[in-house]
């Protein structure tokens, strides 16, 4: 199961709420799709604040065949924690948070296109390529 995209946690969160782009994300996934583990957390927080209860929604998600099948959990290596910090100065001004910077990071590990909702991620060019679902 090699992945053919890196998603960001607002792709993800668009699939899981069924919001504009989910079709883009679905297709993603489809070819089997990677998520940052910091990105993961970013969404089942946020769906913490829903008042869902952040282990509840991973097993659902592995029970539906989504993580560990057709989203691949990409754990953070030191030389990702690198290219996140080298990636600050280059995208402060867009202000794209630790997170979006992750996910770029791993998208430029894996050589991998980067999903994102984030429109404004379009304007940096850190040498891989960005794919907005909206």
């Amino acid at each position: 199961m090699t992945p053919t995209a890196v998603l960001d946690a607002s792709a993800l969160l668009a699939y899981l709420h069924d919001e504009a782009g989910a079709e883009a994300v679905e297709e993603a996934l489809a070819g089997v799709a990677a998520i940052g583990s910091p990105n993961l957390g970013e969404v089942l927080s946020k769906l913490a604040d829903e008042d869902q209860d952040p282990g509840r929604v991973a097993a659902r998600l592995e029970r539906r065949g989504l993580l560990g099948q057709a989203l691949i959990v990409e754990p953070l290596a030191t030389e990702d924690a690198v290219r996140i910090a080298r990636l600050r100065p280059k995208t402060r001004q867009a202000g794209l948070s630790l997170g979006d910077r992750a996910c770029l990071a791993i998208a430029l590990r894996l050589k991998l296109p980067a999903v994102t909702a984030d429109r404004f991620w379009l304007g940096v060019d850190v040498g891989v390529e960005v794919r907005s679902i909206r």
